[in-house]
């Protein structure tokens, strides 16, 4: 053929039309592009064998595999499980149409003219290599959260990376539904390679950008400073509000002016209060708060409301040996002296009164600038009704005899001895 095709060259020189040999040529490139491509395609075929690690592109999801396209004369498959570590649902989840893949021979047949592949098995050995990286390196890294299982949430890593519910967020969370697809940013908190155990952590980033927050907010913070925040979480003992990425313990002694026995009875989580800032200790990352220094305090509010003379209904909150103090408004507590409980004389209070009991009082002095209130629960009832003393008793007679009758009787009586005296 060379011979022939060095005739045809010289024929050519010697008296053929340009376009004629224009044509030739063009003729043989193209019969040794086609040749090349042949020899590719046969060096493929042979070069390929089970285990090898191929690149490909996915040209086709169905029946829940994905078909990849190797640059050969048939399609591989690749099936659910080998698509990826965690437990799908549908391979469209893993991988889509025109992505390029890595993937592993797992197994050829030319008689059905397939290839069975692995994505799965080409990710593994490379994730914990990666896995590795970040954890010694603290790295912050971003997942989606592929399954919610009982414990916790699932995400692709590579691998079957483990989020427990206690490592979600830094608050507890009792329905993690929602969380399904959503992307968190996560650090490797354990890697077991022989138990094949992968557990991350997004409540460890969130912790360390909460801290770095906080003494930023801390350094800005002034005591005395009203600031409005939002109720994050309540406890018996009080509850934490966020005051602008980071938190303060409101105490439930400063939730309100009159006693708190749960804040639940006060606020909600969600809700939006003002807040005064009581004492800020970077050394230990405390925030104090008060929302009861935020607001009016109930001798303010009471200015106006209460004036001597006036008959008021209050509760008895505390006995006391002199006394009792009765609630007329919430935080404004006045004082009932033993003195003016009853009319009648009375040794204790706890004769007469009881702790939560309801009571009318007269107000009898209001001072709001010293906060003393003086009452009296017996000015406003009536005083019971003296009884009347009954009448003295006539002194009986004692029916001495006259003087002359006296006289008769003694000149009777002595007359003879008398007569003889003369």
């Amino acid at each position: 053929m060379s011979e022939e095709i060095k005739v045809q060259d010289n024929e050519v020189n010697e008296g053929a039309q340009p376009e004629a040999a224009a044509s030739a040529v063009a003729g043989e490139q193209a019969g040794e592009a086609a040749e090349s491509v042949a020899q590719d395609a046969i060096d493929n075929l042979v070069s390929l064998k089970k285990g090898d690690i191929v690149k490909g592109t996915i040209v086709k999801i169905e029946d829940n595999q994905a078909y990849v396209s190797l640059g050969y004369k048939y399609e591989g498959t690749i099936s659910l499980r080998e698509l990826s570590n965690v437990p799908l649902e549908n391979a469209a989840d893993a991988v889509k149409v025109g992505q390029e893949v890595e993937v592993k021979v797992l197994n050829i047949d030319d008689a059905k003219e397939t290839l069975t592949l692995s994505k799965r098995q080409v990710d593994t050995p490379r994730a914990w290599e990666a896995l590795q990286k970040k954890f010694e390196n603290g790295e912050v890294f971003e997942v989606v959260v592929s399954d919610v299982v009982k414990g916790g949430l699932v995400a692709d890593v590579g691998l079957r990376g483990f989020i427990p519910a206690s490592m979600v967020e830094r608050h507890f969370v009792e329905d993690f539904s929602s969380y399904k697809g959503r992307t968190l940013r996560v650090k490797v908190k354990e890697l077991d390679r022989e138990n094949n155990k992968v557990i991350l952590s997004a409540k460890d980033v969130l912790e360390e950008e909460y801290e770095q927050q906080k003494q930023k907010i801390m350094a800005s913070l002034e005591v005395g400073q009203v600031l409005e925040g939002t109720v994050q979480r309540l406890t018996p003992f009080g509850a934490f509000v966020d005051i602008g990425g980071v938190d303060g313990l409101v105490h439930v002694s400063e939730m309100a002016w009159q006693h708190v026995a749960h804040p639940a009875d006060v606020v909600s989580e969600g809700e939006k209060v003002k807040v005064k800032v009581l004492k800020v200790d970077p050394s230990i990352g405390k925030i104090s708060l008060s929302i009861k220094a935020a607001q009016p305090g109930p001798w303010e509010k009471a200015v106006g409301q209460f004036h001597t003379g006036q008959i008021v209904t209050g509760v008895v909150k505390r006995l006391v040996s002199f006394g009792a103090f009765v609630e007329i408004a919430p935080g404004v507590e006045g004082l009932v002296h033993i003195s003016q409980i009853a009319h009648r004389h009375i040794a204790t209070p706890h004769e007469v009164l009881k702790e939560g009991q309801e009571v009318q009082a007269k107000v009898l002095d209001f001072n709001p600038a010293e906060k003393r209130v003086s009452l009296s629960i017996k000015e406003t009832e009536e005083p019971p009704a003296r009884p009347e003393r009954p009448a003295k008793a006539a002194k009986e007679s004692t029916h001495l005899p006259e003087p002359e009758s006296m006289s008769f009787t003694l000149a009777e009586k002595f007359g003879d001895k008398l007569s003889k005296l003369k």
